[in-house]
């Protein structure tokens, strides 16, 4: 099994487990040094497709899920490997069990343009399910789109 960091729409364990059915939750935290962001609006989606770029003063709230082998396939059809839309990442995760390295998907485009209000509800939406704070959940909200 690998840990796998979610941050967007993978964030809430009720789509997660549609996703990748033998991958359970192990415990929230957080991605220091990194930013939450958008790029890829040109791939044709409704607008730009979250990712993470490196930022020293920046925090992004994750959920680590224990992926099991036979998720990790469907997980990269999923987020488009195959296709080249994102690619996997080792990442330093900060839990209040202490710090685990994980993976977690960075897009494969420069950063720049706006999600749609749907997608960036959704995000919200599934921050909320995965027990992100409050403050973190109303920035997200109040994102430009």
């Amino acid at each position: 099994m690998s840990l796998y960091a979610a941050y967007a729409g993978n964030l809430d364990p009720r789509l997660m487990s549609r996703r990748a059915p033998y991958s359970p939750l192990r415990s929230t935290g957080w991605l220091t040094g990194w930013r939450l962001t958008f790029g890829g609006e040109e791939m044709g989606w409704e607008g730009a497709l979250a990712t993470l770029v490196e930022s020293p003063a920046s925090d992004v709230f994750v959920a680590l899920y224990d992926l099991a082998p036979a998720d990790e396939e469907a997980m990269d059809r999923w987020e488009g490997v195959g296709l080249g839309i994102y690619r996997r990442t080792r990442v330093r995760v900060h839990t209040l069990d202490g710090d685990e390295t994980a993976w977690a998907y960075v897009l494969n485009a420069y950063e720049g343009g706006l999600p749609s209000a749907r997608y960036l509800g959704e995000l919200a939406d599934a921050a909320e399910s995965a027990g992100a704070p409050h403050d973190y959940v109303m920035e997200l909200r109040k994102r430009p789109c």
